[in-house]
């Protein structure tokens, strides 16, 4: 490895500290995006039973807000229980903005790492290019130096892409993943809105 590292020169060093993290995101993402941590089963089905039942109290709804980012929508309804549907809505609305940026947290890292790593194997490729034209002189090409030049451009070509393909994927999947968590809370916390309105039994 260590080799690879020195065939491809200096441009390579960019190329594996933007691999790094986004290894490290990736794994971060894969460990937060849960769908046991995001949206826990029996959630609102627990909720609506508390609220039926009238046992809800604000150690409970604190409770329910730092256990999962359901939790914490739902919670922000259950504050507004006794005002207008719009004021319950509106809470709601709000806590979910906020959710879904804590979920989006560090994929515009990710994606970008995505996009500039094919550019940064690309500019590897072009100090090649420039080590192989280097290596003119009147005299003859210098086997050693045109060897070096050649090398540096295709590893960091290949390099870039081999970051940049997996971090694209993860990216689409994460950017993919929150949007259905959006969209279940959202059904949920309007299945909630409704029965504390009496427009669902």
């Amino acid at each position: 490895m260590f080799a690879i590292i020195q065939a491809a020169g200096w441009p390579i060093w960019p190329l594996l500290f933007a691999s790094i993290i986004a290894l490290a995101l990736i794994i971060e993402r894969l460990v937060a995006l849960r769908r046991a941590k995001v949206l826990p089963d029996g959630v609102l089905a627990r909720v609506i039973g508390e609220v039926r039942q009238g046992s809800l109290n604000e150690a409970a709804i604190n409770a329910l807000e730092q256990g999962s980012p359901l939790g914490r929508v739902l919670a922000a309804g259950l504050r507004n229980i006794k005002s207008s549907r719009e004021v319950m809505k509106e809470s709601i609305e709000e806590a979910g903005q906020a959710v879904t940026h804590n979920l989006e947290r560090y994929l515009t890292t990710l994606g970008t790492i995505a996009s500039i790593a094919p550019l940064m194997g690309l500019f590897g490729t072009v100090v090649g290019m420039i080590e192989i034209f280097g290596s003119q002189s009147p005299s003859g090409a210098n086997p050693m130096q045109l060897a070096h030049g050649i090398s540096i451009a295709l590893y960091n070509t290949g390099f870039g892409l081999v970051i940049a393909i997996p971090s694209m994927i993860f990216w689409r999947h994460f950017r993919a993943l929150v949007d259905s968590f959006v969209i279940e809370m959202e059904q949920q916390a309007v299945k909630l809105v409704e029965v504390v309105h009496g427009d669902r039994s």
